[in-house]
């Protein structure tokens, strides 16, 4: 799988996508993580500018179609993207299923927004889906981007050590993870369920669904309704 992120500020990308499993992913050829540079694309050889003011007037600055157009088409030309995607406020909400899917789907493009946001000609011709991290605004799309490439690696066969954790993890049935807990069994007086205690693998089974639901009825009641 490779995804290629487009993004006018590379260097917060840096950070993200070298570390951990995202990292070991990569260094393990499960994934190829490509960040470039939007203001490559630039025909401004002098400031490499990618921005400009909006027609209407109105406050904040906007990315221009030309840069974007010459980036995504050149990146096309390598390789096809099961999804061309630009992280928005008023996207898809990013969720467990969408990151599923993502994660089988191919290869993929993200397009970081920034400052205002981009010109609507590249969402209308260019972008196949958009994407909401939440219902709040970043100063750009990079750490969305960021977010949703973890969320998306770690699903990849091979990228973690055990595999049947990831499909434990929180969302993946609409129910929210049960409690866990390790060594020791007794610290302060705070002791570990004896249930978990057991060895009993059926009833171990069946108190993490009991409590899986229970804590999702409590938290995120709006889950079991999707």
């Amino acid at each position: 799988m490779r995804i290629d992120i487009i993004t006018v500020l590379p260097e917060l990308l840096e950070s993200p996508l070298n570390h951990s499993i995202v990292k070991r992913a990569q260094d393990n050829g499960l994934v190829e993580i490509v960040v470039h540079n939007l203001r490559d694309y630039s025909q401004d050889k002098k400031h490499h500018r990618v921005d400009d003011y909006a027609f209407g007037g109105g406050a904040g600055m906007v990315m221009q179609v030309e840069p974007i157009f010459r980036a995504i088409t050149a990146l096309k030309e390598e390789r096809d993207y099961a999804e061309i995607i630009y992280t928005s406020p008023d996207g898809e909400k990013f969720a467990q299923p969408l990151a599923n899917r993502l994660s089988m789907g191919g290869d993929l493009l993200i397009l970081c927004g920034h400052y205002k946001g981009i010109d609507q000609r590249v969402r209308d011709h260019l972008i196949t889906k958009e994407i909401s991290i939440g219902d709040y605004v970043l100063t750009g799309g990079e750490l969305a981007a960021a977010v949703m490439t973890d969320a998306i690696v770690r699903l990849i066969p091979g990228a973690i050590g055990d595999e049947q954790s990831a499909l434990s993890d929180s969302f993946q049935d609409n129910l929210l993870a049960p409690p866990v807990y390790t060594r020791p069994a007794d610290f302060n007086g705070w002791k570990v369920p004896e249930i978990l205690l057991s060895g009993h693998e059926r009833k171990i089974h069946e108190w993490q669904f009991q409590q899986s639901m229970e804590r999702t009825k409590r938290l995120r009641p709006d889950l079991l309704n999707d």
